[in-house]
């Protein structure tokens, strides 16, 4: 699937499916909120980034994605230490009140955990814990991703304090209003803290693997890895930020309130597009 600056074309299934919703009328699903992570670390002069390969059984199965899910209801009502920008700042780079967004950072970071093994947290607001590939920790993890463990619960337990700072906003992306299922997904990015390493671990996933952006979007075009555009998208966006020094400039700026929403434009002289919106 080749993206460019005017939007992308459009397979002709999803064509098919947004005539029938809309010659039917078709009501818009309310887009679950979520969250997902672009895990970056060095690689030489350049760096990577961490994808895995959802399974098939699940929504958007055998696509390579970030590590990432819905925002749960434990997020916003969570009670833990906090490091970085307040709940109060963070509503003004995300585009929501305080309350949410709290929860879609606690997402983030809960997310990053149970699908990669990486805990954005530390003892105290200035460092972050190291090696969390351990017995104790693994039994943790499997208890906060069958929901028997709340996120704020296991930092309490660890005495650990979340850092927000250590997340980037980077882009809002809503799912086309045809689709049955549909999300209203933050992306971050955030630098794998030294000490830690990233596990296939989760249940979600058949295949993990860190790659260079530039590489990822190459093999993409050749039909080795399948994503969905605002994998693609987002890939070229830090692909095009040059080395991790420029992916943090280039996040201070962006606008990650603001979604895009991709819609489906059927020209009178031309192929069905996705026009970003």
């Amino acid at each position: 699937m080749t993206i460019d600056s005017d939007g992308f074309a459009a397979p002709a299934a999803l064509v098919e499916h947004a005539r029938r919703f809309r010659a039917e009328g078709g009501t818009p699903a309310v887009p679950r909120v979520a969250a997902t992570v672009l895990l970056l670390r060095p690689s030489g002069a350049d760096f990577e980034v961490y994808v895995i390969r959802r399974v098939a059984a699940m929504t958007f199965g055998g696509m390579y994605a970030f590590p990432g899910g819905g925002v749960d209801r434990s997020d916003s009502a969570a009670h833990l230490d906090w490091a970085g920008p307040a709940p109060s700042a963070w509503a003004g780079r995300l585009g929501v009140a305080p309350d949410a967004a709290q929860a879609v950072v606690c997402a983030a970071a809960r997310e990053v955990f149970e699908e990669a093994g990486v805990l954005l947290a530390g003892p105290d607001p200035a460092t972050v814990v190291g090696d969390v590939s351990g017995d104790d920790w693994e039994a943790a993890r499997q208890d906060l991703e069958g929901r028997r463990l709340g996120f704020a619960a296991l930092l309490a337990d660890r005495r650990l304090t979340l850092r927000s700072d250590l997340l980037l906003p980077w882009s809002r992306w809503i799912t086309p209003e045809f689709e049955p299922r549909r999300f209203d997904t933050y992306f971050f990015v955030a630098l794998l803290p030294a000490g830690q390493r990233t596990r296939d671990v989760s249940g979600e996933a058949d295949h993990t693997l860190w790659i260079r952006p530039a590489d990822a979007l190459a093999r993409a075009e050749a039909g080795e890895l399948t994503m969905l555009p605002p994998t693609l998208v987002t890939l070229a966006q830090v692909a095009a930020a040059g080395d991790l020094a420029g992916v943090a400039q280039a996040a201070a700026d962006r606008d990650a309130a603001t979604p895009v929403t991709p819609r489906l434009d059927f020209p009178a002289d031309g192929e069905p597009r996705f026009v970003l919106g």
